[in-house]
């Protein structure tokens, strides 16, 4: 499973690439906000940063809701580096916007999906990623683990290339439990990744050793 970090912030997108773990990045609209960054030409300008850093995809997400709009914003975002993909919301302009970026040899990612319909039109539209969004799945009541489970079913049973990305990650449990049902990529915060690396009996087995070591010098 790959590891894509959910930041547009430069120090975490470091660290994480640092760790030796990092695959790709993840963006939003409301992630760049939260860095300060506003402006389209601020906006591009980092997206390219971001790309300079790491050596997988980019998601760079589209503002418009319209066909010709998510294309030409699309078209733009390509443009940027080889590394980028495309941003698209689950919506109906935003398939048939998938079908075009990918007939047009553009990578996408299909955003904002919450069932296993919707993952289906993304595939078949030819989305190189699809993101469930599993935390606000769990925020009204329902399993969005099970989700991820139900589409790697369909896409294994179907033989869809389109790659799952466990998104809207809350934990370390979220993480281990998609890749216990077949996610082929999180996007997570740092912290949810950092988390992976904590456990008590790990904390008191290094001290014991440390406390031990110094007896031996």
């Amino acid at each position: 499973m790959k590891f894509f970090i959910d930041t547009a912030n430069l120090a975490q997108i470091q660290e994480a690439h640092d760790l030796g773990i990092l695959d790709g990045v993840t963006t939003n609209p409301s992630l760049m906000a939260k860095e300060g960054i506003r402006g389209e030409e601020a906006i591009m300008k980092h997206y390219e940063t971001i790309c300079e850093m790491v050596k997988g995809d980019v998601s760079a997400e589209v503002i418009a809701t319209d066909f010709d709009g998510i294309i030409a914003e699309g078209k733009k975002l390509a443009a940027l580096h080889p590394r980028i993909v495309v941003k698209v919301p689950m919506i109906k302009d935003g398939v048939k916007a998938i079908k075009w970026f990918t007939e047009n040899k553009i990578k996408t990612n299909c955003t904002l999906v919450f069932s296993a319909g919707q993952a289906i039109l993304a595939a078949k539209a030819g989305a190189t990623y699809v993101s469930p969004f599993i935390g606000r799945i769990d925020d009204g009541g329902w399993d969005g683990v099970e989700l991820i489970a139900q589409i790697a079913n369909i896409y294994n049973i179907q033989g869809f290339k389109t790659e799952i990305l466990a998104a809207s990650i809350r934990s370390p449990l979220h993480i281990i439990k998609c890749a216990e049902v077949g996610a082929d990529v999180c996007t997570c915060p740092l912290d949810s990744i950092l988390g992976l690396l904590k456990h008590p009996l790990t904390d008191i087995g290094l001290a014991k050793f440390l406390e031990d070591a110094k007896k031996t010098r």
